[in-house]
């Protein structure tokens, strides 16, 4: 909606892997090619085992699609990777953007008209959108594939040739990870006892060793803010967790390192009246005008020079140097240099939570 109707838009996932960039490059043009004639193009991917996870598209002639194929049990998977006109759903989509509001429109338009409200009411800052929450929450939660691709008589599907993989699971992660001479896949300092085929995940900042006596198979992945164990083989059902996880906490909302437009902030420590923050501001960026009524801060510059706003008055604050910021004072945070700012902050009060925030200045219309 927000860009020329004739303007051809290639839609990926964020967690597929693709290996051959070349052969990607080539698929993604052809894909264009077809766009332009006004179809919605998928790509299909060559099965190369039976997996049960994965929904399955089958081709007829001109790269016509004759059906879509849900998740298939095992013995269906089977069946369906020997026949030549069978492909993985890569879920990765091709469009000009015309064809594709056209084709939602007639097929889901209970969608289509809540997205539309949704983009209307839209705040607007040069090329950044951001979409109202409350307008979002009325569009029905449906995948495209379901809404559009499986009804529209206008979709292609492409047969292609890279290296693809959907790390949508942990067996998928397992395949791709270097594996030891116990068939256990890790990223980690680890001492195995009588242990194998395992697979072993510590976020990269967690510098703990994993240790593992007579188990084998399993998966153990450390985020920092979550720790998971569990069969290898039951990877699909973690699922199930992310809805748990919803009713007992904000984590799904809430990470150890969140993202800003502006760079990322990691809590470090967090306990009744205080919590410790590393925050990193990239180059040319500054976080917004505002102010708390429930903490102080103390900053304390690790790299970088942080340029600080507190009321009207604006300091330079160099590594190793510090500055203090009183409960209601406004201030800004601003990277002016061209490397990252990285700074520590100790909030004291007796309320540290997000939304104590009061911003009276955004770049990113917040």
């Amino acid at each position: 909606m927000a860009v020329d109707p004739e303007r051809v838009l290639l839609v990926t996932p964020s967690d597929h892997l693709i290996k051959n960039d070349e052969l990607y490059v080539e698929a993604v043009k052809k894909a264009k090619t077809i766009a332009e004639q006004d179809f919605l193009v998928t790509f299909g991917i060559k099965p190369v085992y039976p997996e049960t996870g994965y929904g399955y598209i089958e081709i007829a002639e001109n790269y016509a699609v004759r059906a879509f194929l849900e998740k298939p049990t095992q013995n269906a998977a089977e069946t369906l990777i020997k026949n030549e006109n069978i492909f993985w759903n890569s879920g990765i989509f091709c469009f000009k953007a015309k064809t594709l509001l056209e084709e939602l429109k007639k097929y889901a338009p209970d969608v289509y008209e809540t997205s539309v409200i949704a983009f209307n009411a839209c705040l607007k800052n040069d090329n950044t959108y951001r979409l109202p929450v409350e307008e979002v929450k009325q569009i029905p939660e449906i995948s495209i594939d379901y809404a559009v691709f499986e009804k529209s008589e206008k979709v292609k599907c492409i047969p292609v040739q890279f290296d693809w993989s959907d790390l949508g699971g942990f067996e998928a992660l397992y395949k791709e990870f270097q594996a030891d001479n116990e068939n256990t896949a890790h990223n980690v300092n680890q001492i195995a006892i009588n242990s194998a085929g395992n697979f072993i995940y510590l976020a990269p900042e967690n510098k703990k060793v994993i240790a593992t006596v007579d188990v084998n198979d399993l998966i153990i992945a450390d985020t920092g803010d979550a720790l998971l164990v569990a069969p290898l083989k039951s990877s699909q059902k973690i699922k199930q967790v992310a809805e748990k996880v919803k009713q007992i906490s904000s984590l799904h909302r809430e990470h150890k390192i969140t993202h800003r437009p502006w760079g990322t902030y990691t809590v470090l420590e967090s306990s009744d009246g205080y919590k410790i923050k590393k925050i990193v501001v990239a180059p040319g960026k500054r976080l917004s005008l505002q102010k708390h009524f429930h903490r102080n801060e103390h900053w304390i510059v690790v790299s970088g020079t942080a340029t600080v706003q507190i009321g009207d008055k604006t300091s330079l604050v160099r590594p190793n140097e510090s500055i203090y910021i009183k409960m209601g004072e406004l201030h800004r945070l601003s990277n002016e240099g061209l490397v990252p700012v990285v700074i520590i902050e100790a909030q004291v009060g007796e309320y540290t939570e997000e939304d104590d925030i009061v911003r009276f200045d955004d770049d990113y219309i917040r």
